[in-house]
C-alpha cells in the first residue's frame, strides 16, 4: 500500500485499478492542501470523521462526517482542516492518468 507522509497530514493508496484511485486522506488540525487542479483526474471526496472545510472554484463550504463533494477534471480545489480534531475523508480519483505529479499548484503555505 502506498502512504504518502505530507506537511498537512497523509494519504494511504486503499485500492488502484486502471482508471481509478482510492485513497484515505487525514488531515491535522490547523492542516490546509494547496489550491490546486488536475488536468487529468476528477475526485470524489467523502467526510468520514471531523469537519473538512472545501474549496472548488469559487465556493467554500464545510462537510461534516457523511457529507461529500464532487471536484471536476481542471477544477481549482482546496482542502482544510480548521478545527482542532483529526478530518479524514475517502477520495475517489477517476481518470486515464491518476499520477501524484497531476498537480498544478496555485497556492501553497508550505511552499511546494
Amino acid at each position: 500500500m502506498e502512504i504518502g507522509e505530507r506537511p498537512w497530514g497523509r494519504y494511504e493508496v486503499i485500492l488502484e485499478d486502471s482508471g481509478y484511485k482510492v485513497k484515505r486522506i487525514t488531515v491535522e488540525p490547523g492542516g490546509k492542501l494547496s489550491l490546486q487542479s488536475h488536468e487529468h483526474r476528477s475526485e470524489h471526496w467523502v467526510v468520514v470523521t471531523g469537519t473538512a472545510k472545501i474549496t472548488i472554484n469559487d465556493t467554500v463550504q464545510s462537510l461534516e462526517a457523511g457529507k461529500s463533494a464532487y471536484i471536476p477534471i481542471g477544477s481549482k480545489h482546496r482542502l482544510e482542516n480548521e478545527t482542532n480534531e483529526l478530518m479524514a475523508l475517502v477520495e475517489v480519483q477517476l481518470g486515464q492518468y491518476l499520477g501524484e505529479d497531476d498537480i498544478k499548484r496555485y497556492e501553497d503555505i508550505y511552499g511546494r
